[in-house]
């Protein structure tokens, strides 16, 4: 955590710097040159910081790591399982206040001020949490993987430095000192500290020898091997899950793209001086969410525990369903209203004072269609946070959130290239222009949205098969406490 934030902190300087020395600089080159260094950093930085940040604040959770204690029951299991999908759930409402703060406050002072001041102050920012986390080392809870490689590489120093000391014990023990005629006493002694053979079994499994030594380390690294074997199935086992929540990735990507290319040819005026920027609507995403996350934890969990009769109410790969069902809601409401700004936009053609750049159509009827991607957010983000952290191994808990975050990077990738496959088809069939065009009255997004709406539907049905099969690793678990209580009741 500490060199990612490091790392990202010095992106942010030399992005800070960029502004400031670009303008002046006489060549271009270097200003490119640290544009693209720093950027590269901050992206390093960010991407190694958020999955180990978001791991180790939900270890915090577990009171017990850092103590011998006995193993939780059911009940405790199910409290901290609460406690921790609280945590998800404030941590990404959280990430949506930083989200609305930097679309909002920090736009309206780079526009204001410049830059620089623009660039500052995330950097000043970011140096006093750095120091806020540093002065948290004291009281912080520690995993059972936290350490592990320096635990085992202190292990085996120990083991070796106590091989060389055995070494070094035996050669001084071979110096004998001959005792005076008068000190017999002294002599017997001496035999009797320096046996001629070890009869203990123990304490001769105690001494080290180069054999035994190498010994020891081929048994623990089988055992790292095998351990690591094992971890690789776990996760594996992910990856069917993960591919299915790739659609839901695709939508997510498409308020910054093409809902907001929608938006410019809509009706934008509040009054008769101000208009709406199109991309401000994305901040309906992350205002539904602020809104909408405490109402889901007091009213929707409730219901659900009481529906359920259990202590957890939905599931977390029921919560990931109903949010990939939403988006899909949210996908085809969005071509009904294509459809219909389309249809709007051929009658007007007709008209004399026809305008191709606005058609007579309201920009707040795109607001169904964030707020509702905004809810299936909740439910899939969320449930997705908390899903890979829960089910991976203690030790690749940063792995987990990796995962989640790895869904939407694979996801951007998938909507290029889902974008390309749909223009290169569109081209070859005779059609008279592409999906996307630049005249948004002859553009087809009403199509492309059906095709969206069609392929999440199946990663939706596949998914719900996969969910009949998957056995969750607390389940699992709590399957088998359940069991062993019940023997233990029942009469020997």
């Amino acid at each position: 955590i500490l060199a990612s934030s490091s790392v990202y902190f010095v992106g942010l300087v030399g992005l800070t710097w960029t502004a400031f020395a670009g303008s002046r600089s006489a060549t271009k080159a270097v200003s490119t040159y640290f544009l693209y260094s720093s950027l590269c950093l901050i992206s390093i930085g960010l991407g190694v910081l958020n999955p180990s940040l978001q791991a180790f604040g939900a270890d915090q959770l577990d009171h017990d790591l850092d103590k011998d204690s006995e193993v939780p029951s059911i009940d405790q299991k199910d409290a901290i399982a609460t406690r921790k999908t609280q945590f998800f759930q404030w941590w990404y409402i959280g990430v949506c206040n930083g989200s609305l703060m930097g679309v909002t406050v920090m736009a309206y002072i780079q526009d204001t001020f410049g830059w620089v001041l623009g660039f500052a102050i995330p950097g000043i920012a970011m140096f006093l949490l750095i120091l806020l986390f540093l002065s948290g080392c004291g009281i912080y809870v520690y995993g059972p993987g936290a350490g592990l490689k320096a635990k085992t590489t202190a292990t085996l120093f120990e083991k070796t430095l106590k091989f060389i000391k055995g070494r070094v014990a035996k050669k001084q023990r071979r110096k004998y000192t001959l005792a005076d005629e008068e000190d017999l006493d002294a002599m017997e002694l001496e035999q009797q500290e320096r046996p001629l053979c070890i009869c203990d079994d123990t304490e001769a499994e105690d001494i080290e020898t180069p054999s035994t030594t190498a010994t020891i380390l081929e048994d623990e690294s089988s055992k790292t091997v095998f351990s690591g074997i094992d971890n690789v199935k776990l996760v594996l086992r992910l990856l069917p899950i993960w591919t299915m929540l790739l659609m839901f990735a695709v939508i997510f990507q498409q308020p910054a793209t093409f809902f907001t290319k929608q938006g410019m040819t809509m009706k934008r005026n509040i009054g008769s001086s101000f208009k709406i920027p199109p991309a401000t609507l994305q901040s309906t995403i992350t205002l539904s969410i602020i809104l909408l996350m405490p109402l889901y934890e007091k009213i929707l969990i409730p219901v659900t525990k009481r529906i359920k009769n259990n202590g957890k109410g939905i599931s977390v790969m029921e919560r990931m369903g109903v949010g990939m069902f939403l988006s899909i809601i949210a996908i085809v409401i969005a071509a009904f209203i294509e459809r219909k700004r389309l249809d709007i936009s051929q009658k007007m053609k007709k008209l004399p004072d026809y305008d191709p750049e606005t058609v007579p159509m309201s920009i707040f009827w795109l607001l169904p269609q964030y707020i509702l991607l905004g809810i299936s957010d909740i439910f899939t983000v969320v449930g997705m946070q908390e899903f890979f952290y829960s089910e991976v191994p203690v030790r690749m808990r940063t792995m987990g959130f990796a995962l989640y975050t790895s869904v939407f990077g694979v996801g951007s990738f998938v909507s290029a290239a889902l974008i390309s496959v749909v223009e290169a088809y569109s081209s070859s069939t005779g059609e008279r222009q592409s999906w996307f065009v630049d005249d948004m009255s002859e553009a087809r997004l009403d199509k492309y949205y059906w095709l969206l709406a069609l392929t999440s539907t199946l990663s939706f049905v596949v998914y719900i098969v996969l969910c009949k099969f998957f056995k969750s690793s607390s389940d699992q678990g709590t399957e088998e406490e359940e069991e062993e209580e019940e023997e233990e009741k029942s009469p020997k």
